[in-house]
């Protein structure tokens, strides 16, 4: 059961990924608002499996910790793309500041993917000790950005 679940989550991320010109030009700002943040509850729930393993609040499991490190490293490159512009206000939690900083931003998120491509490639490892020297510092580029363009 739960490696169907990897599975179709994979791909639905694939086909996330096939789509991303098209979903760069979004109909409305609130689509742009309800792609990023689902791209951001895929990364939440899968870096979450990860952070259970490294910290030992969850029992490794090599082939999961693979699948999820998968799904990280292709979705976290999805989000970015949904901060548009008018895409600033409703239901979001995103600062003002993601587009008046938006080179900042912009590197903040570069090191985000790069971040979650080394955690990938850690979790495919097999390896526990990898996955938790990669995991900090993954964790770390999330909390950087939250700290400074998300609303508390």
């Amino acid at each position: 059961m739960k490696n169907k679940t990897v599975l179709i989550l994979s791909l639905a991320a694939a086909s996330l990924l096939t789509a991303l010109p098209a979903a760069a030009q979004f109909a409305k700002a609130e689509d742009a608002i309800q792609y990023r943040q689902s791209a951001f509850r895929v990364l939440g729930h899968h870096f979450s499996r990860l952070g259970g393993m490294a910290t030992g609040r969850a029992p490794y499991d090599a082939a999961a910790a693979a699948a999820d490190g998968d799904v990280l490293a292709a979705v976290a490159k999805l989000p970015f793309h949904g901060f548009v512009a008018g895409s600033d206000t409703g239901n979001t939690r995103a600062l003002p500041v993601v587009w008046t900083a938006a080179p900042k931003f912009k590197e903040m998120n570069d090191k985000m993917v790069d971040a979650t491509g080394k955690l990938a490639v850690a979790a495919k490892s097999g390896n526990l000790d990898q996955l938790k020297a990669s995991f900090g510092p993954a964790a770390q580029t999330c909390k950087a950005c939250h700290d400074e363009f998300r609303k508390k």
